[in-house]
């Protein structure tokens, strides 16, 4: 017996529709299923002791469904009931077969870096840590003016951003938030973290490919309050000179995928190249 995660987008009713069928066709084949769309569901609460994590919905669902594994290394399909569905594995009417398959452990593997962010407080006051897949964000909050963030790396000061936000993003991040700040795309199996200014007003307004071994920390200057953002999920707001570090973590999302990956393809699909 299995234990199957599904992890619903809920306000799209053919996810919810498919989760209903999956699940039935799952719990007949003597496996548990456990719904992240189900009542008592504890959505901040990691989930353990499971086989496989079968995402419906969108990229932002596998986030989600990362999130909750929480370094817990069952692998995660997703099936795309988004628009872009980068990290998706099958598309609805596959997704059948590829549970089975999946269960049969007729699949492969992809793991992808994951950063490690720890908030660090100016006053001393306990931090907080989390993960991201995609990545992490500091940036002005909704009233606010730009805001001035100091960049070290590996402890050592570099420069200091005047701009809205700063992003620090995975290879796998790269073609979410750091994409539309025109940072570069980069190959999601490769390992590297992508510094990227959000509307600069700095001459300095370039994409830093850094080694992934490096330590980055972006910490608020001056008074304005910043909101560090997790993979879309706001964690905390920031004050003057509290500070955001990332690392490479020690985890990696495991993602289930068919035959081998083709970047070429896969980019010429999602985003529509050969149509140009």
């Amino acid at each position: 017996m299995a234990v199957v995660l599904l992890v619903v987008h809920e306000d799209r009713p053919e996810a919810v529709a498919q989760a209903d069928s999956l699940a039935g066709t799952l719990a007949d084949g003597g496996h548990r299923v456990v719904r992240s769309d189900a009542a008592g569901f504890d959505g901040n609460a990691p989930v353990s002791d499971l086989d496989l994590v079968v995402s419906l919905g969108g990229d932002g669902s596998i986030l989600r469904a990362v999130h909750l594994l929480d370094g817990h290394p069952a692998p995660v399909l997703g099936v795309n009931h988004g628009e872009l569905g980068y990290l998706t594995a099958v598309e609805p009417e596959e997704a059948g077969a590829a549970v089975g398959r999946a269960l049969a452990g007729d699949h492969d593997i992809e793991e992808r870096m994951m950063l490690r962010i720890e908030v660090r407080r100016a006053d001393g006051s306990p931090g907080v840590v989390d993960h991201a897949l995609n990545e992490v964000v500091v940036a002005r909050t909704a009233a606010s003016q730009t805001v001035r963030l100091g960049v070290s790396l590996d402890g050592e000061f570099l420069t200091s951003y005047a701009a809205d936000g700063l992003i620090a993003a995975t290879p796998t991040g790269s073609t979410a938030y750091a994409f539309s700040a025109r940072g570069p795309i980069v190959d999601p199996v490769h390992r590297a973290i992508q510094l990227t200014p959000v509307s600069p007003h700095m001459l300095f307004d370039r994409t830093m490919v850094l080694d992934p071994s490096t330590e980055v920390g972006m910490e608020v200057l001056g008074q304005r309050e910043a909101t560090c953002s997790v993979d879309g999920r706001e964690l905390v707001v920031l004050g003057g000179g509290d500070m955001v570090v990332c690392t490479v973590a020690d985890r990696v999302a495991r993602l289930v995928t068919f035959g081998p990956r083709d970047f070429k393809l896969l980019l010429a699909t999602k985003f529509g190249l050969e149509d140009r």
